[in-house]
């Protein structure tokens, strides 16, 4: 079987040299990943994921404060707070506290902007300021992630490690949101490498430049089967297409770890693990299973540590707590206390805000009026939530990833690219006559989308500069070599790109038997990457539907897109023999271009449009 099929040029070539020295190292005692990147290469790399020793390639994010000691020195890591129930990250406005100063329970660490506003970081705990592991100024930090280090006593400081920041152990919080509970995490992370024989560890392939996670659509090899190189294991679907997983060494796929329909498996992350010998097969599925069971005891300990928190009395509360009190009316003493000695933290009133188990306090007249407007919205929103889970009214929808990039990247285009909008009408009738003439005479068939490629390619052509882009790192336009045109195709999974490459040296005849064969492949999923990465130009017809005229938004990194119309019947004042003008029937065809108008300005834009209208009108020159 060919290894070409999902590989990059580069990775075929090089697969032949590297598949003796993957081998040999699949041999050795000790674990070995290999991961097929977006380079098209094979790199081992250590396997981390399956000593317990923390891999960041393998988690999306922090997920809470860390805490780190060792033989010299105990330090703490604080994470990014969640400062709003909204905010997933937030920008380092000013750090109010250097590095080296010394630190009081409640001193104002740092300024955080949030997603609603910028508030005030405190610490629950005195000390010293270690390290700043984000610089003021730092953007979109995620909740979570690690933002300083402080140690207890001043002379800790020095022992801080440089790397503390990269080389941290998570700790799980003691209480999960319901998502983050419903998130199978690999069971490989739990298992002792020492205790395993000889095996690999293959991790979820980056497929495409732009995949970051796929989904496990189906696997074509079952656990314990036998494989041998070029087998297909299991087909992933990923930002653009299916694609099939080969694999490149021989032996017996012992555990399957990211089970067929797992969804948004980032990549690098383990989806199984195979052996040589099928008598190691029983002994990776029993270290697996027993890994399985201990994280499935782990959260009766979290239950433990959450009823001692709840006994926990309130020493004091922070300033944040205070104001969501004072706002909402609670009483301070059912609250639960979670922070450091006894302290009542944002957070804690939060939870007891979105459970609804809330306990208001007497309040004045005044009290009440100023507070009742607040009660009532949030009574109205509990209110709508449950007559919503009890409703059966609605269906979930999944998106597919191909929708998932497709939303991505079109709000990026619109937000970071200049679109202008060039719109004209031109005369169909002689394309429909062309068309018509070829059908009859030479029994060739070809529609009407096939000739708009043909005559935009020669357009193209005509106007150099028109098939351009805007090339963000140098910061100026760059001209293409060739004319390729990517043409849109609806699919069940979304709207995918094919490439007609150089379309202005085709025939109409070879554009429209290349036309059809992708969009085929399109519907099927089976796109290979060169097959829709890359175009100069972008066509978006929609004249099979009732649209007259729409304005398409730029495939990035391109600088323009022509959307089509369906054409309609008009009645057009037509200058005879005579010298006088008489009513005739016409079919007229609405195109608007969208261009980044840093690659187009009016005189690039109407050049390309004058171009479109000559070739419409005299359409069979094209034919020469």
């Amino acid at each position: 079987m060919a290894l070409s099929r999902l590989r990059h040029p580069l990775f075929s070539r090089s697969l032949r040299i590297l598949s003796f020295s993957t081998r040999s190292l699949s041999r050795t005692s000790n674990s070995t990943i290999f991961s097929a990147a977006a380079q098209s290469s094979i790199r081992p790399t250590s396997c981390s994921g399956i000593t317990g020793i923390n891999d960041r390639s393998l988690k999306s994010k922090w997920t809470d404060i860390k805490y780190f000691s060792s033989s010299e020195s105990s330090y703490e890591v604080l994470g990014m707070p969640a400062l709003s129930p909204t905010m997933t990250q937030g920008n380092i406005a000013k750090w109010r506290k250097k590095e080296g100063e010394k630190i009081e329970v409640g001193d104002v660490l740092c300024e955080i902007e949030t997603d609603k506003a910028t508030l005030e970081f405190e610490s629950l705990e005195e000390g010293f300021l270690a390290k700043i592991l984000v610089p003021e100024g730092s953007k979109d930090v995620p909740v979570g992630q690690p933002i300083a280090v402080t140690v207890e006593d001043e002379k800790d400081i020095q022992n801080v490690p440089a790397s503390v920041g990269g080389q941290v152990e998570e700790t799980k919080p003691a209480q999960q949101d319901v998502t983050d509970e419903r998130k199978p995490e690999s069971t490989s992370t739990m298992i002792n490498a020492s205790e395993l024989p000889p095996h690999a560890l293959l991790e979820m392939p980056a497929l495409s430049p732009t995949m970051n996670q796929g989904n496990i659509a189906k696997w074509r090899k079952q656990e314990g089967d036998k494989i041998e190189v070029g087998d297909i294991l299991c087909e992933i679907e990923t930002d653009k297409a299916t694609l099939e997983f080969e694999t490149l060494e021989e032996g017996y796929l012992a555990k399957i770890l990211a089970p067929e329909g797992s969804k948004e498996v980032a990549v690098g992350h383990p989806i199984a693990i195979t052996v040589e010998d099928a008598s190691d097969i029983e002994a990776i599925k029993n270290s697996v299973n027993s890994s399985s069971t201990n994280q499935q005891k782990a959260p009766q300990h979290d239950t433990k540590s959450e009823v001692k928190a709840q006994k926990t009395k309130i020493a004091r509360i922070s300033p944040a707590a205070k104001l969501l009190i004072a706002e909402y009316g609670l009483d301070a003493s059912t609250l639960n206390a979670t922070g450091h000695y006894g302290t009542l933290l944002k957070g804690d009133v939060l939870s007891e805000i979105k459970s609804g188990k809330l306990s208001p306090k007497p309040a004045s007249p005044k009290e009440k009026v100023l507070s009742s407007q607040s009660h009532q919205q949030v009574a109205a929103s509990r209110e709508s939530k449950s007559n919503l889970g009890q409703s059966d009214s609605y269906e979930d929808f999944p998106n597919s990833q191909i929708r998932k990039v497709i939303a991505k990247r079109l709000l990026e285009s619109k937000q970071n690219t200049p679109h202008l909008y060039l719109s004209s009408d031109i005369i169909l009738d002689p394309l429909l006559s062309l068309r018509k003439d070829l059908k009859e005479q030479y029994d060739v068939k070809v529609s009407v989308n096939d000739i708009i490629i043909k005559v935009v390619a020669a357009a193209l052509r005509n106007v150099p500069e028109a098939n351009a882009y805007w090339n963000v790192e140098k910061g100026e336009v760059v001209l293409n070599d060739s004319v390729d045109i990517s043409i849109a195709v609806a699919t069940d999974k979304g709207l995918m790109t094919p490439i007609i490459k150089n379309a202005d040296q085709k025939t109409i005849s070879a554009i429209s038997s290349e036309v059809k064969e992708l969009a085929a492949k399109a519907r099927d999923g089976k796109l290979k990457p060169q097959e829709f990465q890359g175009g100069t130009f972008s066509i978006s017809n929609l004249g099979m539907f009732p649209v007259d005229k729409f304005c398409a938004i730029i495939n990035p990194p391109q600088a323009c897109i022509l959307a089509v119309g369906r054409g309609n019947k008009v009645v057009e004042p037509v200058l005879g023999d005579d010298g006088v003008e008489k009513p005739s029937i016409a079919t007229k065809l609405n195109l608007t271009l969208s261009a980044d108008h840093r690659v187009f300005d009016g005189k690039v834009g109407g050049a390309f449009l004058s171009s479109l209208q000559s070739n419409f009108s005299d359409i069979r020159r094209l034919l020469l």
